[in-house]
């Protein structure tokens, strides 16, 4: 298991990182050094970690139980996010772990995304190929930070990641390492608004015996 924590102390910050191909990648491979070189962080390389896809749900959830921060780092594929880390969330954002009846363990913690995409930020719009505004494809991932009681950060996004010059790649990993080590002194959170409640009702989830 591809595991990186720089000390001893229960790591506050864990990043999941996903991205299917790795050698190709010219930014998110940036992002996922420069968090494996910050202390304090654990950092887990899902495609390394779980090359056949068999999540270890319980020891990632003592992983994500142990951090304030859940950074989900990859490049956006499909205006999504890579299979892998799809899965990661079905498994381990557990009915009655992280959200539904007895599911608080993630209640108070951040949600952050560290996203790329390949098309420049020009076609993220309504006249353009991709048709929407960026901000369109973000509900699911801060609808699932506020269901298991997460607040959901603004993002760090980089647009273009295929053709942007090396000068902005190195400033874009640069933020991101900042804001590893200043979490959670970030002025921006100040005014952010604390995590929405969105209980599950019992009825909504038929036991095992129902369901079958």
């Amino acid at each position: 298991m591809s595991t990186n924590t720089n000390n001893n102390s229960p790591a506050r910050i864990y990043v999941v990182a996903a991205h299917p191909h790795w050698r190709e990648s010219r930014v998110n491979r940036r992002l996922l050094e420069a968090a494996r070189a910050t202390p304090g962080v654990d950092v887990n390389d899902l495609y390394d970690t779980y090359p056949d896809y068999a999540i270890d749900v319980k020891v990632e959830q003592a992983r994500l139980a142990r951090a304030d921060l859940l950074v989900l780092l990859h490049p956006i594929q499909w205006y999504s996010m890579p299979a892998l880390q799809k899965l990661w969330i079905d498994d381990v954002l557990d009915y009655g772990w992280a959200y539904g009846t007895g599911g608080r363990a993630l209640e108070g913690k951040d949600c952050w995304l560290v996203a790329t995409t390949g098309g420049p930020e020009g076609s993220y719009h309504p006249q353009s190929y991709n048709r929407y505004f960026f901000d369109a494809f973000l509900p699911p991932y801060e609808q699932t930070a506020a269901l298991c009681g997460m607040r959901f950060l603004p993002p760090l996004l980089f647009h273009g990641a295929r053709s942007a010059p090396a000068a902005e790649v190195t400033a874009h990993v640069e933020v991101f390492k900042e804001r590893l080590l200043s979490y959670p002194d970030w002025p921006e959170l100040e005014g952010l608004d604390v995590c929405v409640s969105c209980p599950v009702p019992e009825i909504d989830r038929p036991t095992a015996q129902e369901e079958s």
